[in-house]
C-alpha cells in the first residue's frame, strides 16, 4: 500500500507499507526524497533518477518526504548531480543526530519528523529563485531562449541545472514531461490525449519515451 498527502513547503509526504516482501518500480520525476525505514531504522536520500528501476521492499513500513524539482539539494548541502541515481545515507549529508533518530523511532507519524527537519534546513538555505524559474519554464522554450530570459549564458544555465536538478535543461525537460504524462495516464486520460497534452509528437513518441525512462510500456507502468 502506498499513500501520499500534501504538506506545506514540500511536494508531499508519503508512506508505503507491505506485509510480505514486494517490489516497486521507481521512475524519474525530477524530485528528491528523504526516506525512513521503520523496520531497519535507516534514513537515506533518494537522488534524482535518470531511468526507472525496480526496488525490493521487505515486510514493514517506509516513510518519506519529497522535495519538488530543484529544491532538495538546498537542504542536503550538495549539488544534485552528486546524488543523481544514488541512494545515500542521510548521515553522510547531515551528520549523525541521536535526537533526530530517537524522534523518528518514537513518533506516531515519522513523516512529521522528517518534514520538520527538511523544512528547517530549507529555511536556513533556501533554493535560489532561478531554480523555480527553470523548473516552471524549461518545457515552454528553447534552452537558448530560457538562458537569455534568466540573464545567463547557455553554459551557466547548464551548470545551474546540474546543481539544482541533477540534469542539464534538456534532460530536465524530458523528465518533467514524462512525469506529467504518467500522472495523466494514472488519472485515466487516454494515451493519445496524454501525448497531445504533454507535447509529444504522437502516441508512438510517448511510448518510446516511457520505455526509455521507465523500462516498461506505459500500460504496464500504470498497472504496477
Amino acid at each position: 500500500m502506498y499513500a501520499e498527502r500534501p504538506f506545506p513547503g514540500l511536494a508531499c509526504v508519503w508512506r508505503r507499507s507491505a506485509v510480505t516482501a514486494a517490489v516497486g518500480r521507481v521512475v524519474p520525476d525530477g524530485c528528491t526524497d528523504i526516506i525512513y525505514s521503520a523496520t531497519t531504522g535507516e534514513v537515506f536520500v533518494a537522488g534524482p533518477d535518470t531511468v526507472g528501476h525496480v526496488t525490493p521492499m521487505g515486510p514493514g513500513e517506509l516513510f518519506g518526504v519529497r522535495f519538488g524539482p530543484g529544491v532538495g539539494p538546498s537542504a542536503f548541502g550538495v549539488p544534485a548531480v552528486e546524488l543523481r541515481d544514488q541512494r545515500v545515507p542521510l548521515t553522510e549529508l547531515w551528520g549523525p543526530s541521536s535526537r533526530f533518530e530517537d524522534a523518528l523511532g518514537t513518533a506516531d507519524d515519522p513523516c512529521e519528523v522528517l518534514a520538520s527537519a527538511a523544512l528547517a534546513r530549507l529555511r536556513d538555505t533556501p533554493p535560489e529563485p532561478v531554480v523555480g524559474a527553470i523548473a516552471s519554464t524549461v518545457s515552454a522554450t528553447t534552452v537558448d531562449d530560457l538562458a537569455r530570459s534568466l540573464g545567463l549564458s547557455a553554459r551557466q544555465l547548464h551548470r545551474r541545472s546540474l546543481a539544482a536538478f541533477g540534469y542539464g535543461p534538456k534532460v530536465l525537460h524530458r523528465v518533467l514531461r514524462f512525469d506529467r504524462a504518467v500522472k495523466l495516464a494514472w488519472a485515466g486520460v487516454p494515451f493519445a490525449d496524454v501525448a497531445h497534452r504533454t507535447g509529444y509528437a504522437d502516441q508512438a513518441h510517448l511510448s518510446r519515451e516511457v520505455r526509455e525512462l521507465a523500462g516498461v510500456p506505459l500500460g504496464q507502468l500504470i498497472r504496477s
